[in-house]
């Protein structure tokens, strides 16, 4: 999130000598996500973060794309995808394209004995089940059902969830995740007309300042493999960083929906963008209240993009045979929109209670093997009457 912080120890000016109470120096890293030209943040270790005692043999976690070309309305449980203890193999890819990769991740176990880093995509991770902290090197933020958790790219961290039911949407974007450019003042800071406000945003507390030797194993993602890192001393050694780099959460139940007199169409529930897409958040809210009002949604091509909806609770006006974690992906080309009688059972309804997630691309999604295994094959005959 793009507004100025600072936490622990730092020096008054930046590129400075900043010792230590024995004389010798804390070791100073900039970091950002697009070179230096775009936002960063200075971080002053304990140890220089270029020690490196070991590499392990790479390997591959790579999607297996099933389907490259494709041109049907379709459905996937995302609850069918079985729980697996450890937060990294429990990733599973459903749907990807240049622009981003999608998966759902069932973890039981917390991050203990080792950490990660994605070498080359930020990430959002919605939270849909389960509550925890994750751990950076510029503190911890405490995370509950509805958070998501923008991570930039090169960020090393770690899970730790409070029990094992953990049903976690994880986007990787290989451009920055940011709020929508039409809700920023010239400056960065939100308008008074956008959904959300800075008071919404959860930032790191509590910098865990670590300052210990020994053998600290770090997954770095990149293209497509897996990179076993052996630090020399421990990641989370920072005394003291700031800027405008770092992780940061917001809770889909703070995002105040805009409404109108008449249908208001899905841009107005846009919560983040990135290069050739946008996240949207559905959230309850009021209806429509022109006397001649169609709650529903109508009809509509989406010709040149994919849209994706992650199902998350509630009941959906537009749609029958919902169930939580459920997707429905409607392709760039063909026309999609309500289900047969919804349009007439949503006339004189005063609110809908839904809670949703959409990411919209506007280059077509590609599909996996791991998507086809938990594919509804029968959706595309539900408009049937």
């Amino acid at each position: 999130m793009p507004f100025y912080m600072r936490m622990g120890k730092i020096p008054a000016k930046r590129h400075t000598q900043f010792r230590k109470t024995d004389g010798s120096l804390y070791s100073e890293q900039l970091f950002s996500t697009e070179g230096f030209s775009s936002i960063y943040s200075l971080l002053y270790h304990n140890h220089p973060p270029t020690v490196i005692s070991g590499i392990d043999e790479p390997f591959s976690v790579e999607p297996k794309i099933a389907m490259q070309k494709h041109l049907q309305n379709r459905s996937f449980l995302g609850f069918n995808v079985a729980p697996v203890d450890q937060y990294l193999p429990s990733r599973k890819v459903l749907m990807l394209n240049n622009d981003v990769t999608i998966a759902v991740a069932a973890p039981k176990k917390s991050m203990t004995d080792h950490f990660y880093k994605n070498g080359e995509a930020d990430e959002l991770i919605f939270i849909h089940e389960g509550s925890g902290t994750i751990h950076t090197m510029y503190g911890k933020i405490d995370f509950v059902y509805g958070d998501y958790i923008v991570i930039p790219r090169g960020t090393i961290y770690q899970l730790e969830f409070k029990d094992e039911n953990n049903r976690l949407l994880v986007m990787e974007s290989f451009s920055a995740i940011r709020p929508p450019k039409r809700y920023l003042n010239e400056v960065g800071q939100l308008l008074e007309h956008s959904p959300y406000c800075e008071r919404d945003i959860k930032v790191p507390t509590e910098l865990e300042t670590h300052d210990e030797k020994g053998d600290f194993l770090v997954y770095i993602k990149k293209k497509g493999m897996m990179y076993p890192y052996h630090y020399a001393y421990h990641p989370f050694d920072v005394v003291g960083w700031d800027g405008y780099t770092y992780p940061w959460a917001f809770s889909i139940h703070d995002y105040e929906p805009i409404t109108g007199r008449l249908h208001m169409p899905p841009p107005i529930h846009q919560t983040f963008e990135g290069h050739n897409y946008v996240v949207c958040s559905f959230v309850p809210r009021l209806y429509d209240y022109h006397p001649l009002s169609v709650p529903a949604p109508y009809n509509h091509s989406n010709v040149d993009s994919d849209e994706l909806l992650y199902y998350v609770a509630g009941d959906f006006m537009s749609r029958k045979h919902v169930e939580r974690g459920m997707f429905s992906l409607h392709p760039g080309g063909i026309p999609h929109g309500p289900h047969p009688g919804t349009v007439e059972k949503s006339i004189g309804a005063k609110e809908t209670k839904e809670l949703a997630v959409m990411i919209d691309t506007f280059h077509p999604l590609m599909l996996t093997e791991a998507a086809l295994g938990i594919e509804d094959k029968n959706y595309f005959l539900s408009w049937m009457e």
